[in-house]
């Protein structure tokens, strides 16, 4: 073995940067018994490097290419040709021809071969560069193995190659080539495996695409291939394909395509034997690489060829299901607490540790198992009444699972204490607490006491005891977050009566959207209307509004009293951080950076609040909120009072309305009493991230965010940190971080989608659910980070979801999408308190709406139409 030439049984696993990653995976391969992988060797990087080294020119169009944005495409595609014409101008290396040469005599040099690029950012687990680079086959004699060589590795600057590497973060100095000449195969068919269904995502089922001939007429889809689905050792799907064409090779070098009689068109290009025969192989294969895998393969004479095998880089991960067995169902956390990013370990393990219900972790999210619950045809009802209240898309997904009958066997358990009309144990919670607002009160004061006797005791405690104390003070948080669950519930079930009531006789649909606007003690939406005090106490400073608009340092607050009136801003931004402080988008992960820690976030919604509203805006927009509520009370009952039975129906009416009004504003609190508590647990364990920093154990604070709660008690405990572990989850993040969760998913890995069953919508309606209710026009800004907000009154907010971080935006805009979200979420209870018609669930709104665009919003009946 040679540093230029490597053949294929003598790589080792860790040459990745030698070979590249097709080159690896296909040394990998050839060692697989009883795999036919046709042989072959490959031309190292060190062959690529030595190339380039010394060109100059190749040099200068590198660099001019790495201050390129990946926007800017024309430059990118005028310096890529360049560099292509640079790489087959240089003349290869007197030592690289000598290796090839001598290799090729070895193998036979008057075969025919395949020469294909390996990059060192390719088949990787977690981006696949699939068909970035090019492939040449049916090659002949070295000379033109030499040219293809040449042409090899100018593919590396393709643009289409570049713009990948923009996309997915890699540097391109540091990526390089091997090129890879193995024997050449001349199918009778060929075509890709897939060890997971690539549509659904089940790992049980294997997926195979096949068609007559070389692969090539597949992969650069000039063919519709036959496909076929194999499940546990049957054939369970097969779809033969129009295969009108294949590519052949040529006696003289190169390949053509040639027309395919119509009745072979027709036919099956594998027989079911065969089909079944590289399924196994398949999954021989994934077992030997540990993960789900793309392959492809060719047929000879009979004989399965194996010519690449790559991980399957865009399956989400199935949940770990622990030590349990059978089949199980879970449904998204993130999807419910409106988060759908992933959290690292540390903000994971916290959240775990708070909630008693039975959770999974994948790809950085949290998924609730419900299997157990649709077991039961009791239990089974009451999940599917919450979920269909909350994401019908979830609803309709489980209905797919269960109406398959084979996958939950059905418990014949009944549970006590539950019948199918009582939805939650607490369904006579109305009779329980009365309607007295000062229990709402009450609640907030003892949370606030209990709050500062953690601030308080906090204080003293650290390193191992820090641990203990934070565990023992879940248990209050636990009791913080639970213990007004009547109040909430007994304003849900108003709601409910109030919408279902005035619909039966008054023909009136979510009547109590309006109903709930500016009710009080609503944390949230009071969090909105606060930053515009904040705004009001700077408008009337120019000093200080030109000074924020050019702020980038954390530390702003320290430099404002400098300047006129900059005492004043300073002190307005400081209480609203002493109240608000440490709330953030995806708050639930105490690993987030909190408005205290970052600050800068709120700058450009205060300077947008200056711009677009007049003094006192907060106090005006409340009252007349609160005054809209009132005429529509009034309204109601005057026309209820109209009815036979009137009074007595205006009578229940004014009690489900008053359980609205002094209730409803609790739900947001019991959130806010948690990242109130979180807050104070993470400037904790900062200062312990302190200490270890100190004494070398990690390199900054920010690091422990990838250790979990438990893992970092140890850390503390011994001063000791395989570092490595840290590494690992930064990468497994980035990759996270690319990830779509689904909704639903299976312990196959199976993803099930769901569908909204609506009629009598407008033609090219996009359809969500309806959570607050009215009808709007206006411009769409398409907003997936807050401190990215640029908005004008009148502006229509579309993002892929809000938490109540969102909330301050909430106060400039008159309607409201997102792709995730339900009617008790944060977005949709706030949406209502403002008024403000909102459509939420509404799959990939922000690709669909483009910014800029205008819609329509209609918020009672739940769809979006551009216009």
């Amino acid at each position: 073995m040679s540093s230029l030439v490597i053949g294929f049984q003598e790589m080792g696993k860790t040459e990745h940067l030698l070979v590249g990653g097709k080159g690896l995976n296909l040394g990998e391969l050839s060692k697989i018994q009883g795999i036919e992988v046709p042989e072959g060797f490959c031309i190292t990087t060190t062959g690529y490097q030595m190339a380039i080294e010394q060109n100059e020119m190749f040099q200068a169009l590198l660099d001019q290419l790495m201050v390129l944005n990946v926007e800017e495409r024309h430059q990118i595609s005028e310096i890529s040709s360049k560099i292509r014409q640079v790489m087959m101008d240089v003349d290869i290396p007197s030592d690289v021809v000598s290796a090839v040469d001598e290799n090729l005599s070895e193998f036979g040099e008057n075969h025919a071969y395949a020469v294909r690029s390996s990059a060192t950012a390719e088949d990787l687990p977690h981006a696949s560069f699939a068909g970035q680079q090019d492939t040449y086959l049916n090659i002949k004699g070295l000379d033109a193995i030499l040219q293809h060589i040449s042409k090899c590795w100018a593919s590396l600057f393709t643009d289409r190659a570049v713009i990948y590497r923009m996309q997915n973060g890699f540097d391109h100095s540091k990526v390089s080539l091997s090129v890879i000449i193995q024997r050449m195969v001349f199918p009778q068919a060929s075509g890709i495996l897939f060890t997971a269904d690539p549509i659904t995502s089940n790992r049980k089922i294997v997926s195979i695409d096949a068609s007559f001939g070389l692969g090539e007429a597949l992969v650069s889809g000039l063919v519709s291939p036959d496909n076929y689905k194999v499940q546990e050792e049957r054939v369970v799907e097969k779809m033969i394909g129009d295969k009108n064409m294949a590519i052949y090779g040529r006696e003289g070098g190169g390949t053509e395509t040639q027309q395919i009689t119509f009745d072979q068109q027709k036919s099956q290009t594998l027989t079911d034997q065969q089909i079944l025969q590289l399924a196994h192989i398949g999954r021989k294969i994934e077992a030997h690489f540990g993960s789900p895998q793309d392959i492809e393969w060719c047929l000879a004479e009979d004989i399965f060829y194996i010519v690449q095998s790559r991980p399957i880089t865009t399956l989400y991960p199935t949940p770990e299901a622990g030590e349990s067995q059978g089949n199980h169902v879970y449904v998204s956390v993130g999807h419910q607490q409106m988060m759908t990013d992933p959290m690292k370990p540390l903000g994971l393990s916290l959240f775990l540790l708070t909630t008693p219900a039975p959770m999974r972790k994948a790809g950085g999210r949290l998924f609730a198992d419900v299997t157990d619950m649709l077991a039961s045809p009791v239990s089974r009802k009451m999940i599917m009444d919450n979920l269909g209240e909350s994401d019908p898309l979830i609803k309709d997904a489980l209905m797919k699972i269960v109406d398959r009958e084979d996958f939950i066997k059905t418990s014949p358990v009944v549970e006590k204490n539950l019948s199918p009309d009582k939805p939650h144990a607490l369904s006579d919670t109305q009779a329980q607490i009365g309607n007295d607002p000062t229990i709402v009160s009450e609640l907030i004061k003892k949370n606030q006491t209990s709050l500062e006797e953690l601030k308080q005791n906090i204080q003293t405690k650290s390193g191992a005891e820090l641990f203990g104390f934070i565990l023992e003070d879940l248990e209050e948080l636990r009791r913080v977050v639970f213990e007004g669950m009547s109040v909430i519930i007994a304003a849900q079930d108003a709601t409910t009566w109030i919408n279902g009531k005035m619909n039966k006789w008054l023909g009136e649909k979510n009547a109590a959207d309006m109903l709930s606007q500016s009710v009080p003690n609503n944390i949230t939406s009071e969090m909105g209307l606060a930053l515009l005090d904040v705004a009001d106490a700077i408008r009337p400073y120019p000093e200080v509004i030109n000074y924020l608009r050019h702020v980038k340092a954390e530390n702003f607050l320290d430099e404002l009293i400098n300047l006129e009136g900059g005492q004043i801003a300073q002190d307005a931004i400081t209480a609203y951080l002493k109240k608000y402080g440490m709330r953030c988008a995806g708050e639930i992960d105490i690993t987030r950076s909190r408005w205290s820690e970052k600050p800068t976030t709120l700058i450009p919604i205060i300077l947008g609040n200056i711009k677009n509203f007049e003094p006192n805006a907060s106090q005006q927009k409340f009252e007349q909120g609160r005054k809209e509520a009132l005429e529509k009370e009034q309204a109601l009952l005057e026309r209820l009072k109209q009815l036979p039975n009137g009074e007595q129906k205006a009578k229940e009416a004014k009690r489900n309305i008053d359980l609205i009004r002094n209730f409803s504003g609790f739900r947001e609190y019991p959130k806010y009493g948690m990242i109130n508590r979180y807050f104070v647990y993470k400037q904790a364990l900062m200062k312990e991230a302190e200490q270890l920093v100190q004494a070398g154990i990690i390199q900054g604070k920010e690091d422990i965010s990838y250790l979990t709660f438990e893992e970092l008690e140890e850390v503390v405990r011994t001063n000791k940190l395989d570092y490595q572990i840290i590494d690992k989850r930064k990468e497994a993040h980035k990759l996270y971080e690319k990830l779509t969760p689904p909704r639903v998913i299976t312990s196959d890995g199976e993803i099930i989608t769901g569908e909204y069953k609506r009629e009598n919508l407008p033609a090219e309606a996009i359809v969500g659910l309806p959570v607050s209710s009215g009808v709007i026009e206006g411009r769409a800004r398409v907003i997936l980070n807050m401190e990215d907000a640029d908005l004008e009154e009148g502006d229509i907010l579309v993002t892929s979801f809000t938490d109540p971080s969102w909330t301050p935006l909430f106060v400039s805009i008159k309607g409201l999408v997102t792709e995730v979200g339900g009617l008790m979420t944060h977005g949709a209870v706030v949406a209502r308190e403002y008024g403000l018609p909102a459509v939420v669930g509404v799959e990939n709104a922000t690709k669909i709406i483009k910014d800029g665009q205008r819609i329509l919003v209609n918020g009672t009946e739940g769809y979006i139409q551009l216009l």
